[in-house]
């Protein structure tokens, strides 16, 4: 959060990042001279990847269509027609519901 508290009153889930790029800051830098910041890079991205989880969703999105993809290369082998599903739970069709039943449990 903004104020720097979380939720539970706390310190922020951040925190800690924001800290740790202080310090880096602190040691590498002084006043006259900013180039030692340039060290503190991966710590400002681990920082800034806690606040807003790009590279967590840029991965999560790489692993749902890698699963969509292997998914779609190997389809179901005893799935049920959409005429069979439609038909289930309807007077007359007992024997649609009683054969896609079996198979399911097989």
């Amino acid at each position: 959060m903004a104020s720097g508290y979380g939720l539970a009153g706390g310190p922020s889930r951040c925190f800690p990042f924001w800290q740790e790029l202080l310090a880096c800051y602190v040691v590498n830098t002084d006043a006259d001279d900013m180039s030692g910041g340039k060290k503190c890079l991966p710590v400002l991205e681990d920082y800034y990847e806690c606040l807003h989880h790009k590279k967590e969703a840029a991965r999560t999105r790489a692993l749902q269509h890698a699963y969509r993809r292997a998914e779609a290369a190997h389809p179901r082998e005893n799935a049920p027609k959409a005429g069979t599903i439609r038909n289930l739970g309807l007077l007359g069709k007992e024997e649609d519901t009683k054969s896609v039943l079996s198979a399911t449990k097989k």
